[in-house]
């Protein structure tokens, strides 16, 4: 894994040891994504939910976003988000929260993101619940966008609440959902 563009183009990101508990997004698919939602980032503020290896904010970091806050609840994804984030240079723009996203939601109440990934484990088929607690706790900065990665088989809906789905690609058994706050996030 490595990061595709950005000022960290081509550096190197840690993995972990076993595929069991967290599962990396693909180069291949985060390339993709970034070609939908934009190469840059210049300025946003960047949330990454079960960031495990926190290759997605990193990128963000890498493509100019100004800070990000990482949110994974496993002990290995934690240690590999510190730890790229220093080896990649962005220590200082980088918050790694230890937490479940149903804890961490309340916790980040007040603070506003433009950019939202979330990859929750396919078999939790957490997606509707994650865009749910996003706009429950007023997480999301006017027009933000969510990137909710899950699997084929998970189908979420084409509008939840003031979150409208603008984009939805395939990647062998990964789909990435893309959503717009359209409206009030209340």
């Amino acid at each position: 894994m490595r990061i595709v563009a950005g000022s960290a183009k081509g550096r190197l990101l840690a993995g972990p040891k076993g595929e069991d508990v967290i599962r990396p997004t693909s180069d291949r698919v985060r390339q993709a994504l970034f070609n939908v939602l934009g190469q840059w980032c210049e300025g946003l503020t960047v949330l990454d939910l079960f960031a495990g290896t926190g290759a997605l904010a990193l990128e963000a970091l890498s493509r100019g976003a100004a800070k990000a806050v990482l949110v994974d609840s496993g002990r290995e994804a934690l240690a590999l988000c510190a730890q790229n984030a220093k080896a990649l240079g962005f220590e200082a723009q980088v918050e790694v929260l230890a937490s479940t996203f149903e804890r961490a939601l309340p916790r980040l109440k007040g603070r506003r993101f433009e950019l939202v990934f979330a990859d929750p484990p396919y078999a939790l088929q957490a997606g509707r619940a994650v865009l749910e607690g996003l706009l429950a706790h007023e997480l999301l900065a006017p027009g933000a966008t969510v990137g909710v990665e899950h699997a084929r088989q998970e189908v979420l809906a084409e509008r939840v609440g003031a979150l409208e789905r603008v984009d939805e690609r395939t990647y062998g058994d990964t789909h990435v959902s893309i959503f717009r706050l359209t409206g009030p996030s209340t």
